[in-house]
């Protein structure tokens, strides 16, 4: 049988050679191509403009669709038949309407879909998709916070469902989980996180139904032991969440009759009633115990000797967050001197590390890949040294606030730990000779450098010199910018998506942006948002506070489509009649914060307008300020440390 092949027509001024290597590129070639322009869509979108034949191969290879506007579904799915994973939470209004088109569209075809951003849809959508969509194995409904049994028992009859998110769908109950336990039998991954309604009985049933459960989120349930039993004789189970269940105990864990082998993620972090007595429960007897395959454990229980000796018989452990949780030098170093090394380690907000503690705990772990000590206030160079000398594989670092350390460690981060994709140096002493080390780790993706009042355009020069893989810059509070500084940035970092503190010479290098954070820069005015306007036209949440923005500049972002955040507070130069102009000509906002003056001043009927086209709004009622200096601020918060 013959491939089949796909002729290209060119446009008559295209060279001939290349009309005759596409005749003979078959189209499973060509779909090849175009998995590779899967990361930027400007270039999928230039490929399927180049002509006829690529218009129509890009509409068939096509398997994911984000629209901007629920009104443009149908037009949409009738360009692209193909799709198998849609994903709506940038439609702030998806209705039953909605969702009974995608079903009749896309049939048997849909696999996922992402409801997350909507509350407009009842069960007449869900069943809908439910009946039509047979191949359906993943749907998210988080934030449907209208939601009732009626509507989730619909679910029921998606008998192929895998994988379903009701995160804070607070009006389901157990009734509502129960049919959805006795419909979809095939499900692996259930998030309940935050449905106060939800207890011992809706999870019993998900347990004793679903046999093939892999993860289960039960964050702040009001469950107890009753539901627990049922739970650890999963055998498949891999994640379980408990964060925030109160009603959980040590007892409840030791009471316990069947392990859970399978387990390799647990979460009791802010769990106030099980201390490491409960924890040693499940990781004492034959086998390791009934976590002998965890990897990854969650807990705020206080870091001591019995602890560390508790995780120790988990031959398989790679993560620990300890967020918060007090610690102890003993129990430090007992998780030091463990055999196996760790992967992840998370100190964040834990007061008590110190150079000694830390040093001693990561002297075996030389294989870790992300470390966050944020807020680790007591270390000094001294750590800084040991980590960038025993864990040179690091891809993540996070030291908010590590204030000990002087400026001239930051350089052995840039010297040593050169695989750093992730790195968060916000408050510190960092100094351009610092960030020119940091630099050197090619591969960032995330840099932030909030309230570092030492570095200038020189040290930031680098980032847009070494870092074009960068999609996240934080400069919060970086007094020592420029515009010449952020343009260094913005044409060497094509990429970047997300900049807080940025200027108007941003938007002409990063046609990625996505989120812009302007707040407090007085310098910005309309001059400023004409090109933003026409050049970041991926514009997704902007803050223009204490901005010099007027009625002109926030117009020219209706050109915008994407744009659907908006936070404006303390604009002197904008009016209610240019602020009425913006909220009605911006179509896709589906969230803004107003000064609460503009509520008396603009006509109810425009809310209510904006509020049925899905737009959310926020009012704030604060007073303007002026800005403290920033060293100021930053002596006065040190003090206050001090004296705590």
């Amino acid at each position: 049988m013959k491939r089949q092949r796909t002729i290209v027509t060119f446009n008559s001024n295209m060279n001939n050679n290349n009309n005759h290597l596409f005749h003979f590129l078959s189209e499973e070639i060509i779909f090849i191509i175009l998995d590779f322009l899967n990361q930027n869509p400007i270039d999928k979108k230039a490929f399927s403009l180049a002509c006829k034949s690529f218009y129509a191969i890009e509409a068939k290879h096509r398997k994911k669709l984000k629209p901007l506007r629920s009104e443009h579904i149908p037009k949409v799915l009738n360009r692209y038949p193909h799709v198998s994973h849609i994903d709506l939470t940038l439609c702030p209004r998806i209705t039953d309407t909605s969702l009974t088109t995608i079903s009749n569209a896309c049939m048997s075809s849909l696999r996922s879909i992402d409801l997350s951003g909507s509350n407009c849809f009842s069960g007449t959508g869900l069943l809908s998709l439910a009946v039509n969509c047979k191949n359906l194995v993943e749907i998210n409904l988080s934030n449907a916070t209208e939601l009732r049994d009626s509507a989730v028992a619909a679910l029921a009859e998606a008998k192929n469902l895998e994988k379903l998110w009701l995160g804070r769908c607070k009006q389901i109950t157990d009734m509502g989980v129960g049919c959805i336990a006795v419909g979809c039998r095939k499900l692996r991954l259930i998030s309940l996180k935050w449905c106060p309604g939800v207890g011992d009985l809706g999870v019993g049933l998900l347990a004793v139904k679903c046999k093939d459960i892999r993860s289960l989120d039960l964050s702040y349930l009001p469950i107890t032991d009753k539901c627990l039993p049922s739970i650890f004789k999963l055998q498949y189970l891999e994640d379980l969440v408990l964060e925030g269940c109160f009603g959980i105990d040590d007892d409840s864990l030791s009471g316990l009759k069947h392990g859970c082998k399978s387990l390799k993620k647990l979460d009791i972090s802010s769990c106030q009633n099980i201390t490491h007595i409960g924890l040693s429960s499940l990781t004492s007897g034959s086998g390791s115990g009934r976590l002998s395959r965890a990897n990854h454990i969650v807990t705020w229980l206080s870091v001591t000797l019995a602890l560390a000796d508790s995780l120790k018989k988990l031959p398989m452990l790679q993560s620990i967050k300890l967020d918060d949780c007090p610690v102890t030098y003993a129990g430090l170093k007992a998780i030091g001197n463990w055999c196996a090394s760790l992967r992840e380690l998370s100190l964040s907000k834990c007061a008590e590390v110190t150079d000694e503690s830390l040093s001693s705990l990561l002297t075996k772990h030389k294989d870790l890949r992300k470390l966050d000590i944020t807020c680790c206030r007591k270390i000094t160079y001294a750590s800084i040294d040991h980590i960038t000398n025993s864990c040179t594989a690091l891809t993540s670092l996070r030291m908010e606030s590590c204030t000990l350390v002087p400026r001239e460690a930051f350089v052995l981060i840039g010297q040593r730990c050169q695989f750093l994709e992730e790195i968060d140096i916000t408050d510190n002493e960092v100094d351009d000779e610092g960030l020119k080390s940091i630099c050197r780790c090619s591969n960032l993706s995330s840099l932030k450098l909030g309230i570092c009042l030492n570095i200038t355009d020189e040290g930031v020069a680098n980032i847009g010199m070494c870092c074009s893989k960068l999609v996240e810059l934080d400069l919060y509070r970086c007094t020592g910018i420029s515009d010449s500084g952020i343009s260094a940035v913005a044409s060497g970092c094509p990429g970047l998506e997300m900049i807080n503190i940025a200027y108007s010479a941003i938007a002409v290098g990063c046609k990625q942006l996505a989120k812009l954070d302007i707040k407090k820069c007085s310098s910005i005015d309309d001059a400023g948002m004409i090109p933003l306007a026409h050049f970041s036209q991926n514009l997704r949440q902007i803050n223009l506070s204490y901005s010099s923005v007027s009625d002109v500049g926030l117009l020219s972002l209706a050109s915008i489509s994407c744009l659907q955040s908006l936070t404006i507070l303390h604009l002197k130069g904008l009016s209610p009649s240019g602020l009425a102009a913006a909220l009605l000509a911006c179509r896709g906002l589906t969230k803004v914060k107003l000064q609460a003056t503009f509520k008396t001043l603009l006509p109810q009927a425009l809310f209510e307008h904006l509020e049925a086209r899905g737009c959310v709004f926020q009012w704030r009622d604060k007073f303007f300020r002026a800005e403290l200096d920033p060293q100021c601020w930053k002596i006065q918060l040190e003090d206050i440390m001090q004296m705590q």
